[in-house]
């Protein structure tokens, strides 16, 4: 990795925030969290330019992660999201239709989300 990517992290478990930030903070990443949809779309509002990669959970109260996949590719479609969810196929099937780049289950790999990453990111740079 040439440059420290920043990634923008929205899950309402705290205890996925905590370790997902620590570990890819760990690895290099400028990391942005938030824990709920909302608060992650502010974020997203005011700093959207300046993120290389979204990961979002798909199941969140008020807004939940498809709106914000949704809004996402409507709005940055340059933005590479992954899905996650520890709620059976339903809600991946609609992270799917929303256009996420990648829907993964919990509970994650850290390392294997990471490899994930480093792909969607290495796609990213190419184009």
């Amino acid at each position: 990795m040439s440059k420290p990517y920043k990634i923008l992290i929205i899950d309402d478990n705290e205890v996925i925030l905590d370790s997902f930030n620590k570990f890819f903070s760990k690895n290099n990443y400028t990391v942005v969290t938030a824990s709920n949809g909302l608060d992650g779309l502010k974020i997203l509002e005011s700093e959207a330019n300046r993120f290389d990669l979204i990961i979002t959970d798909i199941v969140m109260p008020n807004i939940s992660g498809v709106a914000i996949i949704s809004i996402v590719k409507n709005k940055y479609p340059e933005i590479p999201v992954i899905a996650i969810t520890g709620w059976g196929e339903h809600p991946e099937a609609l992270a799917a239709e929303a256009d996420a780049d990648l829907v993964l289950e919990k509970p994650i790999a850290l390392p294997e989300l990471g490899k994930h990453i480093e792909t969607l990111l290495s796609k990213k740079d190419t184009n």
